[in-house]
């Protein structure tokens, strides 16, 4: 359905403690919906259409539009109200793009007065989504570019389907000349059901173990967080059908019409390449299809169907194209995105972070990338991804993102095997990056950059308060896919399991620092007994060579919440026994302790992962042989059929 009507598939149930609505998934009207709007309309007397009209066509002031709007509040519903009766011109005369009541993010959750209003109709157990929604579901989103980071991995998550680029960049809405945030993808496109499942509350199609998305929500969080008004612009191919579909989530139109329920014009378009034609795709009717594109040509950036369809150009055979406008202010009355303080970056306005450390290490500290994620965008996508997607990348203003791994950046690095237990079962292992940072000890930064599923959720988060620099410097990098993110992606659910976590990398910074503090310049706390190799050489630390730390299985194999606490001793851990050996420069701990059998295991996960990676080779061997003998049978069967074709061209068969 073009216009559509968000509401839910169940009724809301009451929250037991905060007593507000709790939203379930929501369903679509049916095709019938529209003869029921159509009768109500027509109950409707002249006089009321004609206010509509001028609602429609003219600016009002805001306290005369709180007075004028339409109510949509009826249990018969006008959400999907139809066009005015001579709505046929299919564009605005306003050259202006109507503007949010209020400009700052968080100020503009009051709706302009109206009251939330949850309407009922027939009986049946529906309840509507109130525009008030939009916002604060946004507010989830305290960090703007935690948003735009969920509509990044939206294009990641169409890699599956041929996605080989994300396009972020700065464009211009040609109604009133101000930025708006674009971001582009080559994926597959959506075709109109998709869209509309998009921009709906409550679904998702990704079903695939290894998308970052999960709740079907991100995308109308992200959005209404950057700005007021989000245009989409989609292309996809289905079974050599083409379709294009123009979808807009505008709270401004929301807002200032009064609806007490989130209303989305659509259209839909299909194509004919064999023609090079595009033709309106009405679902439902003509008239229903110039209502929803009246209201697109009025609230959108774009003034008429051609500069709608005109947006399409650059999309290729799919892909989608996203656009927010009216976007967000901060507190001094600038974007809150900034486009203007460099070029090639997007970056939030205000002022830097200040590091309270020494004045001539305050450059090293005000510049490492730890502080200017924070503000800047392109240092923050940079480490977005533990391992960006081959074939694909990430363009932020004309410029390719330089992919950075946070384990280049550390020295005398160990890699340490954790497998977290749940009632005696192993819940998954991560192999945790851990060393001093190669700035140390003038870095004034410590903590570990957690990733879920490739995609880093905490970053530089801290599990130690050092008052007497006890942790300082150390920094680590893992992938804890055993714990789950909260839906901004930008923090992990606080369960027994992420606890343990917490506490097992609170101790590995503390072990880290006692043992290795020294090599910094620090007093070391605990000595390494260092065994020379028969060859006589040396400990170096300085090549940065990786130290492997194996630990007993009363800390790594199954780790209860007791042993994770801070207050035992190294000695109670089953460390007390360990020495150092050191063979061909690399140093290695090995545990003599009776039953500490940590070194086999790691032994023989290697053993594991190095004949999986043998497999992994020789399968993609036999695929290119297989490969290379189908393109030379293609291209035999493609030589004997050019050799028939002349054949019956020259007994005049054809």
């Amino acid at each position: 359905m073009s216009l559509m009507v968000m509401e839910s598939k169940q009724m809301h149930r009451l929250h037991p403690r905060l007593g507000q609505v709790e939203m379930k998934p929501i369903k679509f009207e049916p095709p019938g919906f529209e003869g029921s709007i159509r009768g109500h309309v027509q109950n409707h007397s002249v006089q009321q259409l004609q206010k509509y009209k001028s609602l429609c066509q003219r600016e009002e002031p805001e306290e005369e539009r709180s007075l004028n709007v339409p109510s949509s509040g009826a249990a018969s519903m006008v959400d999907q109200v139809q066009s005015p009766l001579d709505d046929t011109g299919l564009s605005s005369a306003s050259n202006l793009c109507p503007a949010p009541i209020c400009r700052q993010f968080w100020k503009a959750g009051n709706y302009n007065g109206v009251k939330t209003k949850v309407s009922i109709q027939d009986g049946s157990n529906y309840l509507h989504v109130h525009p008030m929604f939009l916002h604060s579901n946004a507010t989830s989103h305290k960090w703007a570019f935690g948003a735009i980071a969920e509509l990044i991995d939206n294009a990641v998550d169409e890699v599956q389907n041929g996605a080989t680029f994300v396009y972020v960049d700065k464009t211009i809405n040609p109604r009133d000349r101000t930025a708006a945030l674009l971001i582009q993808d080559d994926g597959g496109g959506m075709d109109p059901e998709a869209m509309r499942r998009c921009m709906s509350f409550g679904f998702s199609d990704k079903n695939v173990s290894t998308a970052i998305g999960r709740y079907g929500n991100g995308f109308k969080t992200s959005t209404m967080r950057l700005g007021a008004d989000v245009i989409v612009f989609s292309r996809h191919i289905k079974d050599s059908i083409t379709t294009q579909s123009i979808g807009l989530l505008s709270y401004t139109f929301l807002s200032r019409m009064g609806y007490d329920r989130i209303v989305v014009p659509m259209v839909d378009y299909e194509i004919n390449p064999s023609m090079g034609t595009t033709k309106a795709s009405c679902r439902y009717s003509k008239d229903h299809f110039n209502s929803n594109l009246s209201m697109l040509v009025q609230w959108s950036p774009y003034s008429s169907e051609a500069d709608l369809l005109q947006q399409f150009e650059d999309i290729g055979s799919h892909g989608t194209k996203v656009i927010i406008y009216n976007l967000w202010l901060n507190e001094n009355g600038n974007t809150e995105l900034d486009f203007e303080s460099d070029l090639e970056d997007i970056r939030i306005s205000g002022d830097k972070k200040k590091v309270d450390t020494r004045p001539a290490w305050k450059p090293a500290n005000e510049q490492h990338i730890s502080n200017t994620l924070q503000f800047s965008l392109r240092v923050y996508l940079s480490i977005l991804y533990l391992r960006m997607p081959k074939n694909f990348s990430i363009n932020l203003r004309g410029e390719t993102i330089e992919h950075h791994n946070i384990a280049d950046e550390l020295k005398f690095i160990e890699y340490i095997l954790y497998k977290p237990q749940t009632g005696g079962f192993v819940e998954g292992q991560v192999v945790t990056t851990i060393g001093f940072l190669k700035e140390s000890p003038q870095i004034n930064i410590h903590g570990f950059n957690v990733y879920h599923k490739n995609r880093l959720i905490l970053p530089f988060w801290p599990v130690v308060n050092y008052a007497d620099s006890r942790g300082r410097g150390v920094v680590g990098v893992l992938e804890a896919n055993f714990v789950e993110p909260i839906h901004n992606k930008q923090d992990f659910e606080r369960t027994s399991l992420f606890q343990k976590l917490e506490g097992r990398l609170k101790e590995m910074t503390w072990e880290y620092w006692d043992y290795h503090c020294g090599l910094v310049g620090y007093f070391p706390r605990k000595k390494l007994r260092v065994m020379a190799a028969s060859g006589g050489s040396t400990t170096n630390h300085s090549n940065g060579r990786p130290i492997i730390l194996n630990r007993s299985p009363a800390t790594v194999g199954g780790v209860t919440e007791a042993s994770c606490g801070p207050s035992r001793s190294r000695s109670d851990l089953g460390l007390s026994k360990q020495n150092l050996f050191q063979a061909n420069g690399q140093l290695t701990w090995e545990n003599q302790s009776a039953v500490g059998q940590q070194p086999a295991d790691l032994m023989q996960e290697l053993d594991r992962l190095q004949a999986q990676c043998l497999e992994y080779e020789k399968s993609e061997k036999e695929l290119n042989e297989k490969l290379s003998g189908l393109l030379n049978e293609l291209q035999e069967a493609k030589a004997k059929h050019d050799r028939l074709l002349h054949e019956a061209i020259s007994f005049g068969l054809t």
